[in-house]
């Protein structure tokens, strides 16, 4: 008894000093690590480093990021101010939120600053997509041949890095064109594919996409998911109405579900092993690559029946009009760019607007009042192919209300990233270089002293009468600002405006939960149950169009 009384000693002291040995090990690495990106500080620089916390080795702080959403960013602001370091997705990054210091930032870009994705995402968009070029090209760009307006996809950043070659002249719209040869093709074209009159001919065919998908949301028994069907939703119109390809649905659900898998993963930790999100964002990367080099080798074979120019179609002509011939994987990474910067984004600020629309039934009704005024308010049966233009839109004063209300309060991404070309000071600090930098648009909106009520859905504060957002350049920017302002705003306003100008002339639709859910910030915003929601259609009288067996039995928008 003694003998293996003894043993359990000796058992219990054995592992009490693997426990101490590992607490103190982990302990030590975690003070190196913190030591380790001290040391990165600008020896010539007497401002110290922001404050905050570099994590744990290698991870840093992503699982905190991933686990805590808007709590992280929020959390760390009261504790360390509007600018702290922390390590996220494999890089040592400063976080920055205020509209002076996103300012300095944004008109620093080229001198101070350069706009870098994080590894995962250069990775997994490919090596010939526009957003993995960076340099001066884009300066010159924004100088010569786009409009600083910017007319583009979703919440796309664009931007390039290749040398100038000689110049080709051309014009879009009123809009003179100075396009360089050696550009990224996508570069080079993104002017024709996003001019106005592109918008207006992509304008109906949105329309009846999104009045199709109305429809059969409405045919459902069931309430929907609405934050997935909206991702269902806006991948649709990227393949059928920009890309103009004819993929079977059979074949178009099954790549939507791979897409879905690939856009998860953009934003993971670049450790390529098995199981890791990042290889499963490659992975899945290869299988949609086989099936968009399917669908762009059918299209190519047929040209014939179609009454509009797509992006791919512009971009095919563009490159043979310069005298290059786009290869096979230019034309893959560039349908896999336009896709995704359409895809995610936009799926989530149309959930957000449905979401809002249920929650304020007043914004619904004085919508819908605007539509009336315009004689637009219709519904059921009739697709309407025509009713809607550009002007016509511009003219929605509320609806522009409502658009911009939904962009401040649910911003879909959280910031934009950059990396530090030489040091700099920002709010006292100093910013080294080689750091990269992520300024917050959520936050930014969520601080600015310029909005009464920040955290009120309030349509009216972008009235003529009230234009809270004048009074501060800085303050409000859901697409970004600065040179690499998002070219993809006015696309994305349309997609918002045409939806919401359907979903108030031809639906009800009521919460089929108690309660609205819980929002998650990470990939991008959206309701941690993708929010469900009962859809029933309306005739032209606005009276619902219900099944004969089905009764109203709660109460609804």
């Amino acid at each position: 008894m003694l003998f293996e009384g003894l043993e359990l000693v000796s058992a219990l002291a054995t592992l009490a000093a693997c426990l101490v040995s590992v607490t103190l090990l982990l302990a030590v690495s975690q003070q190196l690590w913190q030591l380790r990106w001290a040391a990165t500080r600008d020896k010539s620089c007497k401002l110290p480093i922001p404050k905050g916390s570099m994590g744990f080795p290698l991870i840093g702080e992503t699982g905190h990021w991933l686990l805590q959403g808007s709590d992280f960013q929020s959390s760390r602001r009261e504790k360390y101010g509007n600018v702290f370091k922390t390590h996220l997705l494999g890089r040592p990054l400063i976080r920055v939120t205020g509209a002076e210091n996103v300012r300095k930032i944004l008109l620093g870009e080229h001198q101070l600053v350069s706009t870098e994705w994080p590894r995962s995402a250069r990775v997994l968009l490919g090596p010939n997509t526009v957003a993995n070029s960076i340099g001066d090209i884009h300066r010159n760009k924004r100088k010569g041949f786009l409009p600083e307006s910017g007319l583009g996809l979703g919440l796309f950043l664009i931007h390039a890095d290749a040398p100038f070659g000689r110049l080709a002249h051309g014009t879009v719209g009123t809009t003179k064109l100075q396009v360089p040869y050696h550009l990224p093709l996508a570069l080079q074209v993104f002017s024709k594919i996003f001019s106005h009159e592109a918008l207006e001919s992509y304008l109906p065919k949105i329309q009846l996409v999104i009045q199709d998908t109305l429809r059969a949301w409405s045919s459902q028994p069931e309430a929907i998911n609405v934050y997935q069907e909206a991702q269902r939703l806006t991948f649709r119109m990227a393949v059928r109405v920009l890309l103009g390809f004819s993929i079977p649905e059979e074949d178009l659900g099954h790549l939507f579900e791979v897409y879905q898998q690939f856009v998860d993963n953009v934003f993971s930790l670049p450790l390529d092993l098995p199981f890791s999100g990042y290889r499963r964002g490659i992975q899945a990367r290869q299988i949609l690559q086989k099936g968009l080099e399917k669908a762009i080798r059918e299209k190519l074979q047929c040209t014939q029946g179609k009454d509009y120019s797509d992006a791919l179609d512009i971009l095919i002509e563009s490159s043979k009009e310069h005298g290059k011939e786009m290869t096979m994987q230019e034309l893959k990474d560039g349908t896999l760019e336009l896709i995704f910067a359409a895809y995610a984004t936009t799926a989530s600020a149309s959930t957000s607007l449905i979401m809002q629309l249920l929650k304020h039934p007043a914004v619904l009704e004085k919508l819908r009042e605007e539509l009336r005024a315009q004689g637009l308010l219709h519904g059921g049966g009739c697709p309407c192919e025509g009713t809607l233009r550009l002007d016509t839109l511009s003219g929605l004063r509320y609806l522009d209300c409502v658009i911009k209300e939904v962009m401040r309060l649910f911003t879909p991404i959280s910031g934009g990233y950059r990396t530090v070309l030489q040091t700099f000071e920002l709010d006292g600090f100093q910013i080294p270089k080689g750091w990269s930098v992520m300024y917050s648009i959520r936050d930014t909106h969520d601080t600015a002293p310029v909005f009464k009520d920040v955290n009120v859905f309030d349509p009216d504060r972008f009235s003529q009468a009230r234009s809270e957002d004048k009074d501060g350049r800085f303050h409000y920017l859901p697409f970004g600002g600065g040179v690499r302002t998002c070219l993809g705003k006015h696309l994305a306003k349309l997609f918002l405006k045409v939806l919401a100008v359907e979903l108030a002339s031809t639906s009800r639709f009521e919460l089929a939960t108690r309660t609205f859910p819980r929002i998650t910030l990470v990939p991008v915003l959206h309701p941690v149950d993708g929010l469900s929601v009962k859809f029933f259609g309306l005739d032209s009288n606005q009276n619902e169009i219900l099944p004969e067996t089905e009764a109203m039995l709660s109460a609804t928008v």
